[in-house]
């Protein structure tokens, strides 16, 4: 068997259920790149009462060693958030299953449930996820961009997830990338946005702070891990919440 096991945001987040079975496994491993988890792997070690041990993003996409111990042994995956999110893992399920290995989800929280809830934002008002990768070289997507255009034009709220490759992107980094974006497209969706850095989401200081992005961008958030929000046209108890929640300014009531 193979269980895709969901840490969470942090690595407390775990449902009982998912602990049940990271202590049934025979052997439990874990990857990091898709969502990155605040606790130490020592910590998650200790609780579970299991060596762990690391995967990198190669041995995840190539799935083979995996796949071939999970025939003869039960085999769990941990990852942060929710465990299908990502769609590499929705590709190792399915592997799995061509293989004949019964295969199982324990489902975790994931930001794009948790950071609606926390800014008392309508679920079903956020559009397209958009990520934003570090630029190098002659690599500067703007798929973001497209992203946050059609959701704005919809009048939905946009989650901006930010690159955790090495080490994970902080709000203001993302920022100056979305200008730069704008300054490229030149297609006034980045100007005088309302924006809200989510900032450490389940740690014990998770924080958010609304503004403008021309204010924003020189705000000290702290350590990562953070995301962005976008938001589209805001009902009057969105707008409420933003202001109580995130400090956002008064006037977006009107």
């Amino acid at each position: 068997m193979l269980s895709f096991i969901g840490l969470g945001l942090y690595g407390y987040d775990m449902s009982i259920e998912a602990l049940k079975e990271a202590k049934k496994c025979d052997k439990l491993y874990a990857e990091f790149y898709t969502s990155n988890i605040g606790t130490e792997i020592e910590e998650l070690e200790k609780l579970i009462g299991k060596k762990i041990i690391i995967l990198d993003r190669e041995q995840i996409e190539d799935g083979k060693e995996l796949l071939k111990e999970a025939k003869v042994k039960r085999i769990g995956l941990l990852v942060g958030g929710d465990p299908m999110a990502a769609t590499t893992h929705v590709g190792l399920r399915l592997q799995a299953m061509e293989m004949g290995i019964k295969t199982k989800i324990l489902y975790g929280i994931s930001v794009v449930t948790a950071s609606a809830s926390f800014l008392g934002l309508q679920i079903y008002k956020f559009g397209k996820v958009a990520s934003i990768a570090r630029p190098y070289e002659d690599y500067f997507p703007l798929s973001p961009y497209d992203i946050i255009k059609d959701n704005l034009s919809m009048g939905m709220h946009t989650l901006v997830l930010l690159d955790l490759y090495k080490e994970p992107m902080n709000a203001n980094e993302a920022m100056e990338i979305l200008i730069e974006m704008e300054k490229r497209r030149k297609e006034g969706i980045i100007k005088d946005n309302l924006l809200i850095a989510v900032v450490r989401m389940s740690f014990k200081k998770e924080m958010a702070k609304a503004g403008y992005i021309k204010d924003m961008i020189n705000e000290d958030f702290g350590p990562p891990l953070h995301s962005l929000v976008i938001p589209g046209k805001l009902h009057f108890m969105e707008a409420k919440a933003l202001i109580k929640i995130a400090n956002a300014p008064k006037e977006i009531l009107k």
